[in-house]
C-alpha cells in the first residue's frame, strides 16, 4: 500500500487559519490514537468533528472516569508534541476490509460495508467517516500507529491541533440504534487559541451555572417525580406565579390584538385525528387510544382541530374575517425516556397556541400582526436577538406539495414580505416547508448567545381542505379561507426553561415570584416588616416576610440565594422613620427610603417591565 506523505486532504500551513471543522476532526484522531496506547484492544466507531467541538466513540472493557479524561488527555498532548505527520492512502474497499478485520475492528468493518452498499444513514451519514468511499475505494488516514477510515481533511501534523479540553462522557448506541451495542462516547472541543478556549469553557460553566433543572430545584420552581412520569413537570407555587404572570401578559396582549381565547378539551375521538390526518401523519407521537363506550379517544398532540371545529360551527361570511383564536392548550406527545430534558423535552406541554382564520386579501395583514405581536412579547421578555428562517417548497419537486402553486407563491410571499418589512435578518431555506404550509421559524438568542427555538407562523392548506372549511364571499359563492397556525412562545415549559437560563434564575423584577422579602432585624421588628409587606402587597406587589430568628446576614445571603430582587431591612431606625434600609440581590445597599417610594418605584419597575433595577 502507497501513501502519499503530503497528506492529500490536509490543511495546507500557507493557507491562513486552519478551519475549525478540521482542527476538531485533527483532534478527535489524536484522541483515539491516545485511547489505543491506553487500551490497546480498544474498538473504534465513528469521531467527527461537531459544533464547538469533536468527540469519538469506544468500545472499551470498562466504564471510563474523570481520571482517565485526564490521563487521555496527558497522552494526547505528547502526540501532539511529538509533532506527527498525517498521512492519507486510498485503498480497495475488500483490501480495507481485510485490513480493519485484521486488526479486529467489528465498527470500521461493518461501517466499510454499509458505506460500499450506500447504506450508511444518521450521524454515520453526517461523519467524514461516510466520506471514505470513492469508486470502490476507501480512504485511511493515519497519525503515528493509529489507522483510521477517514475522507479528511486533516491538519498537516499533530503539532497543528490548537488548545483542547476533553469534557465529558457519555452512552452512545453504534448507529443511533438503541438495539445496537452501547459505546462509551468522549467529548473534547480545540480551539485556534487558548483565550478561545478559556472563553469557551467559562461559556460552559456558565451554562451549567444557569441549567434551568438546578435552578428549577434551587428556587423551588418546578421538579418532576417518578410516580408522577417523566416529561411531566409539577409547578411549584413559585415557578406556578412566574408562569401565571407570563400568562396573564400574553392573554392581556393578545386580548388587544384582537384574539378571542377558547378552550378545548384534553381527548378527542379517533375519527377527529382521523380528519386531521394525525392518526396517518403523526401516529408515533401520538399516545395510545382510550376506550370509552365502546369508541375510540386519544390524547391530543395539538390543538388545531379543536380550533378548526369552533369555526366551522356555523357558515361564516367574509365581513367577519379575521377570526382569530387563541388558547393556552395542554398537549401531549410521546418522547422517548433518553430524550427528555428538563423543561425543554417534556411530554406534557402547554402551546401558546393560535389559528387565524382569513380571506386571501387579509393574508398579509395578518401575518404583520402576528410579527408585530410575537417581536413585541420576546423583547418584553428581555429577548432581542434572533435567528430567522424562512421555510419554502423545493422548487425541483413541486409535485410533493398539497396546495396550488397560486396559494403557494402568495403565501410564500406574504412571509417574505413582513419578514422584510420589519427589517428582520432571515435565511430562505428551500426544501424545509412542511408538505401542507411554507413557514417562519423564530430562533432566540439568549444572554450567552446561545439558540432556542420558539416562535413559528405557518400557513395551512391541509386542513381547511380536510374540514372543507368556507366563508360566504361577497359575490354570494363560497370560498376556502386561508388558515394560519402560529405559536409565539412555542411552548410555555420549553419557553419558561429557556427564560431562567436567560436570566440565570435572577428575573426581572415584574417576572420575580417574590419581588421583595422584608427582613427584620430582630423579633421585635417582625411587627413593622409585617406592615411594610402589607403595604407592598395592596400596592399589588409581592411580598415575603423573613420573621426567622436568625441573624440579619443570614437572613440576607439566603435572600441572595433566592435571587429575590429586593431586601427590605427594617430595625429601630427604620420602624420609627417609616422608612426601609433597601438592598438589590446584587449585594448593593441603596440607602434609606420611605415605603410610599419604595412601592412607587417598584409600580414604575414593574409597568416599564425594566431589565434593570429602579431602586
Amino acid at each position: 500500500m502507497s501513501k502519499n506523505e503530503a497528506a492529500e486532504g490536509a490543511a495546507a500551513p500557507d493557507d491562513g487559519p486552519i478551519p475549525l471543522d478540521t482542527l476538531r476532526h485533527s483532534a478527535a484522531h489524536v484522541m483515539a490514537e491516545a485511547v489505543q496506547q491506553i487500551w490497546p484492544h480498544a474498538k473504534f466507531g465513528i469521531g467527527p468533528p461537531i459544533a464547538d467541538g469533536f468527540y469519538y466513540d469506544f468500545d472499551l472493557p470498562r466504564p471510563l472516569t474523570p481520571d482517565d479524561l485526564a490521563q487521555i488527555e496527558r497522552r494526547m498532548r505528547r502526540i501532539i508534541k511529538a509533532n506527527l505527520p498525517f498521512s492519507s492512502q486510498e485503498i480497495e474497499g475488500e483490501a480495507a476490509k481485510e485490513l480493519f478485520r485484521e486488526r479486529g475492528q467489528p465498527y470500521k468493518l461493518e461501517l466499510i460495508e454499509a458505506l460500499m452498499a450506500g447504506e450508511a444513514s444518521g450521524e454515520v451519514a453526517d461523519s467524514p467517516d461516510a466520506a471514505g468511499v470513492s469508486g470502490g475505494n476507501v480512504r485511511l488516514y493515519e497519525q503515528g500507529k493509529f489507522l483510521d477510515l477517514c475522507g479528511g481533511p486533516h491538519v498537516a501534523r499533530t503539532g497543528e491541533v490548537g488548545p483542547f479540553k476533553l469534557l465529558r462522557v457519555a452512552g452512545a448506541y453504534w448507529r443511533g440504534d438503541e438495539n445496537r451495542p452501547q459505546l462509551q462516547r468522549i467529548y473534547g472541543t480545540a480551539w485556534h487559541t487558548q483565550q478561545e478556549l478559556d472563553d469557551y469553557l467559562w461559556k460552559l460553566e456558565e451554562a451549567r451555572r444557569r441549567d434551568h433543572r438546578r435552578l428549577g430545584t434551587d428556587l423551588g420552581l418546578f421538579f418532576f417525580n417518578e410516580q408522577v412520569g417523566g416529561g411531566l413537570p409539577l409547578w411549584e407555587p413559585d415557578g406556578a406565579v412566574l408562569r401565571s404572570v407570563s400568562e396573564d401578559f400574553w392573554k392581556e396582549e393578545h386580548r388587544k390584538w384582537g384574539y378571542e381565547y377558547v378552550y378545548s378539551p384534553h381527548i378527542g375521538t379517533a375519527d377527529l385525528w382521523s380528519s386531521s390526518g394525525h392518526l396517518e401523519f403523526f401516529r408515533d407521537a401520538m399516545y395510545a387510544p382510550i376506550d370509552i363506550d365502546q369508541q375510540q379517544f386519544l390524547l391530543k398532540p395539538m390543538n388545531c382541530p379543536f380550533h378548526v371545529q369552533v369555526y366551522r360551527r356555523r357558515l361564516r361570511s367574509y365581513r367577519e374575517l379575521p377570526v382569530r383564536y387563541c388558547e393556552l392548550g395542554t398537549v401531549y406527545r410521546y418522547e422517548r425516556a433518553g430524550v427528555l430534558h428538563g423543561l425543554l423535552r417534556v411530554r406534557g406541554f402547554t402551546q401558546d397556541d393560535s389559528h387565524i382564520f382569513c380571506r386571501p386579501d387579509q393574508l398579509e395583514d395578518e401575518i404583520n400582526g402576528v410579527l408585530d405581536l410575537g417581536l413585541h412579547l420576546l423583547r418584553s421578555f428581555g429577548f432581542h436577538e434572533y435567528e430567522i428562517e424562512l421555510s419554502v417548497r423545493d422548487p425541483n419537486n413541486l409535485d410533493q406539495y398539497m396546495g396550488g402553486d397560486k396559494e403557494w407563491e402568495q403565501a410564500e410571499g406574504a412571509l417574505r414580505r413582513a419578514l422584510e418589512g420589519h427589517n428582520l435578518d432571515f435565511h430562505v431555506a428551500e426544501g424545509e416547508a412542511v408538505f401542507y404550509a411554507p413557514k417562519i421559524d423564530i430562533h432566540l438568542l439568549d444572554s450567552l448567545g446561545r439558540t432556542w427555538q420558539c416562535t413559528t407562523v405557518q400557513v395551512d392548506f391541509n386542513l381547511p381542505e380536510r374540514f372543507d372549511l368556507g366563508y360566504i364571499g361577497e359575490d354570494g359563492a363560497e370560498h376556502r379561507p386561508f388558515m394560519v397556525h402560529r405559536a409565539l412562545l412555542g411552548s410555555l415549559e420549553r419557553f419558561l426553561g429557556t427564560l431562567i437560563e436567560h436570566y440565570g434564575g435572577a428575573f426581572p423584577l415584574w417576572l420575580a415570584p417574590a419581588q421583595a422579602i422584608v427582613l427584620p432585624i430582630a423579633d421585635r421588628h417582625n411587627a413593622y416588616a409585617a406592615e411594610v409587606a402589607a403595604a407592598l402587597e395592596q400596592a399589588g406587589l409581592r411580598a415575603r416576610v423573613d420573621s426567622r430568628s436568625q441573624r440579619i446576614g443570614a437572613k440576607i445571603r439566603e435572600a441572595q440565594l433566592q435571587k429575590i430582587p429586593y431586601m427590605l431591612v427594617v430595625g429601630d431606625r427604620e420602624a420609627a422613620a417609616q422608612q426601609v434600609a433597601v438592598r438589590r440581590r446584587s449585594g448593593e445597599d441603596r440607602g434609606t427610603v420611605a415605603v410610599p417610594e419604595v412601592v412607587a418605584v417598584m409600580q414604575r419597575e414593574v409597568e416599564a417591565k425594566a431589565s434593570e433595577p429602579l431602586l
